[in-house]
């Protein structure tokens, strides 16, 4: 159940980023700018493949999705917490400061999730009935007896 919320939380905050990306590029007054518009779409593009790949499991998807945030949001986070320290907050700040922290703190999660739960794939396996659908042995000794139930009239 965790996995699927942080991927549908990630898919959350990419739609939040497209509409920022928007909002940037219409001009409208929107209180969270891009940092980087370039990059900004371009990271939003290497996101939908990466999406693929945590929905799949796959470490790698995951850990090209945490290097990527790490590194946009990383940066952002720590120049603006250094700009608050050091001169004071203002609320355009420390509201990129929050963007950023859940721009940090969904991918590291996500990484964590597929490492530790990396024996969890998409197929559901039920060892309760496996030994019924699985078992050849079994289909090999229905099949015999059906061949031998053939009544002839």
């Amino acid at each position: 159940m965790f996995s699927y919320l942080i991927t549908m939380i990630a898919g959350i905050f990419w739609l939040f980023r497209v509409v920022v990306a928007i909002t940037y590029t219409l001009g409208a007054n929107f209180p969270i700018i891009p940092i980087d518009f370039n990059m900004e779409v371009i990271l939003l593009f290497v996101t939908i493949i990466c999406m693929i790949f945590i929905i799949k499991r796959n470490i790698f998807g995951a850990l090209v999705y945490f290097f990527g945030y790490g590194y946009y949001f990383g940066n952002d986070l720590y120049t603006n917490i250094l700009k608050i320290s050091n001169e004071g907050g203002s609320s355009e700040a420390y509201l990129s400061v929050f963007v950023s922290v859940i721009g940090v703190i969904i991918p590291l999660l996500i990484v964590l999730d597929i490492f530790f739960n990396k024996d969890r794939k998409q197929e559901v396996r039920n060892k309760k009935t496996d030994w019924f659908y699985k078992n050849e042995q079994y289909d090999r000794n229905l099949d015999d007896r059906a061949d031998k139930n053939q009544y002839k009239f």
